[in-house]
């Protein structure tokens, strides 16, 4: 029994080598299942939507294979891989290099979405720690590299088969970078890898874009590079849309040439949505000035236009400028980059300078050259964006005339550079002082009333004012106030007799401070401030104040029961006045009375404590009048 309970408590011992395997991480198996399933499902999609057209197609010329092959070639030319087609009328292969750029969103986004995954960061900070970057992204890649080696083989005895050269090119490309980006997002986009890639620039734009604050000026960057771009294509966008409305008549009549089926026009239609992107670049090179090409030797310009004379019957291609000079609706197309250029200018002001969070620390702002530098960088960027989009915007469509489709990628890219640079400078300058001018103005202080010039609310030199206006608050809450007052000099007198019979012949200890200032003067009204005050006037005043309320606190013979002697009122060190202005009052010590045993004369008429001069005994303040003596 006891060997069996031990044979139980015991789990058997396994060998390292199991241990490793049985606890090792699986972050390279899952991620190359992630990429393999992201080509999977982009192909899927391509298959799913090809079957759909094919079954509905009243006359197919192919079975499910065709079509299967068909989908195939659009999932790699969604890649940017150039196609070549065989079944033409002259027997000669016709490349097919024009990709639809809303095609590429989805291969892009499933591998980023699929490296995001595979990193599998944790929610919290104690969980697991997260997948190798590298071994995330290397996984991923070789998955969908995997897939997309057997589609392009698969596609490569069909009539619409791929060019194995822009296979190893592109295909490669699309899924490195995209996987990349997915694990860079997933790892929180540090700035690390992005600034060993920026390593390779020339030193000038080094020194531009690394310093101090290299984040932000390389965020600035993106960012304007970023708006710009957008601007450029929304500003093509809304060309192709007004050229479209302007030859509706054509871009109608060549939709219903093309085909007869309901089948048919609705592929029309998905293939002229899936350009769309292409166009709004094409007619983004048309506003910058290089415009694009419609064949060998056909330029179309703001400036002239010649298209070839045989075009294919396409809604889009019908959207392109007539033949001839041009006129000044061309010329218009001229705001779209004018508009990008301040945008990036715009951008760059922003950055340069920004505004602090609520409770930060104002944020230093670049210098004129430094604004300038960086929108120089940011023209760079767009040229490089530019030129990278119109070279997949466009390409061949055939051979001889139609070599060449679309824009001219270098040509694009430096008129990109050149406007963004032209009306991003004075635009960033501009803004610059602007934002400097708003900022000085928003953190400048502002005296308020009643405070003093350069003094906020709630500091020390504010606190007059308002000492002030407790002392009108409490002296019209008392009435008659004369009882009052000789209430309160009675405690006063009492507080240094506490103070001395405590030192027991020491120094005393001083009094607590008074509810009511000591220096301020028991007026009906608040005076007005001077504006203009000065020290001499300031000593005065408080010397004489301390003289009447020492001659009113002088000890004087007062009848029973007015037995306790007055004395005195000693002062708090922080209403005395400093010792360069005025000479501290020395307290002398007060001699002890004994009780009178014949009535003492009369008392003389006290003075008012609202007032410097003495008090007339007559008077309803007068505090002889208001004790009944």
């Amino acid at each position: 029994m006891a060997s069996v309970i031990q044979m139980t408590a015991r789990p058997p011992s396994l060998s390292p080598l199991l241990t490793r395997m049985r606890n090792r991480e699986p972050g390279l198996a899952a991620s190359l299942l992630g990429g393999a399933v992201a080509a999977g499902l982009g192909f899927g999609s391509f298959a799913v939507l090809v079957m759909v057209l094919w079954v509905s197609s009243p006359y197919p010329d192919s079975g499910p294979g065709g079509a299967l092959h068909v989908a195939g070639a659009l999932w790699l030319l969604a890649h940017g891989v150039e196609l070549v087609r065989t079944d033409t009328l002259s027997g000669a292969p016709m490349p097919v290099g024009v990709t639809p750029l809303l095609l590429l969103v989805l291969p892009v986004w499933l591998v980023y979405r699929a490296a995001r995954v595979a990193v599998d960061a944790p929610a919290d900070a104690e969980g697991p720690p997260p997948v190798p970057a590298q071994t995330v992204w290397t996984g991923v890649v070789l998955g969908y590299l995997g897939v997309g080696g057997a589609v392009a083989l698969y596609c490569a005895g069909a009539e619409l088969r791929p060019d194995w050269f822009w296979v190893t090119v592109c295909l490669p490309l699309v899924a490195a970078g995209s996987a990349a980006a997915g694990v860079w997002s997933a790892y929180g986009c540090p700035r690390e890898p992005v600034l060993s890639a920026l390593a390779v620039l020339p030193v000038p734009l080094r020194r531009l874009l690394f310093g101090a604050d290299e984040r932000a000026r390389l965020g600035t960057a993106v960012r304007a590079t970023g708006a710009a771009t957008a601007v450029f294509f929304g500003g093509g966008a809304l060309l192709v849309g007004v050229s479209l409305v302007w030859h509706g008549g054509e871009a109608r009549a060549s939709f219903v040439q093309l085909t007869e089926g309901w089948t048919g026009r609705f592929a029309v239609l998905l293939l002229g949505v899936a350009l769309i992107p292409n166009a709004a670049f094409w007619a983004a090179s048309y506003a910058l000035g290089p415009g694009f090409l419609l064949g060998v030797g056909h330029l179309v310009q703001p400036f002239a236009s010649h298209p070839a004379p045989l075009l294919p019957p396409f809604p889009l291609l019908a959207a392109v400028p007539d033949a001839g000079p041009g006129t000044p609706p061309n010329w218009a197309a001229g705001l779209v980059p004018v508009a990008a250029g301040v945008t990036a200018g715009w951008f760059v002001a922003r950055g340069a300078v920004r505004r602090p969070e609520p409770g930060a620390p104002a944020a230093a702002h670049w210098s004129v050259g430094r604004t300038a530098g960086m929108v120089l960088v940011t023209a760079m960027f767009c040229a490089v964006a530019l030129a990278l989009l119109a070279g997949l915007a466009g390409g061949p469509l055939g051979v001889a005339a139609l070599a060449r489709f679309g824009p001219v990628w270098w040509q694009t890219g430096g008129a990109a550079g050149v406007w963004t640079a032209l009306f991003g400078m004075p635009v960033a300058l501009i803004v610059r002082v602007w934002r400097l001018w708003g900022r000085r103005t928003r953190d400048g202080e502002i005296p308020m009333q009643g405070t003093g010039v350069g003094t906020r609310a709630g500091s020390p030199g504010s606190g007059k004012q308002q000492d002030r206006t407790s002392v009108k608050a409490e002296k019209a809450g008392q009435g008659e106030g004369a009882t009052n007052v000789e209430g309160r000099l009675a405690g006063k007198a009492k507080e240094p007799i506490k103070a001395k019979e405590s030192g027991k012949g020491g120094t005393p200890t001083p009094r607590p401070a008074s509810p009511v200032p000591d220096d301020e003067e028991m007026y009906d009204f608040l005076p007005a401030d001077d504006p203009f005050p000065g020290d001499w006037h300031d000593d005065l005043a408080r010397t004489s104040r301390w003289a009447a309320l020492r001659e009113a606190a002088a000890p004087r013979d007062l009848p029973a029961p007015w037995t306790s002697p007055a004395v005195t009122s000693v002062p708090s060190d922080e209403t005395m006045p400093p010792a360069e202005s005025a000479p501290r009052a020395e307290s002398t010590p007060l001699p002890e009375t004994t009780p009178q045993t014949e009535p003492a004369p009369p008392a003389e008429p006290r003075p008012d404590l609202t007032d410097s001069s003495p008090s007339d005994p007559g008077s309803p303040e007068s505090p002889d009048t208001a004790t009944g003596h």
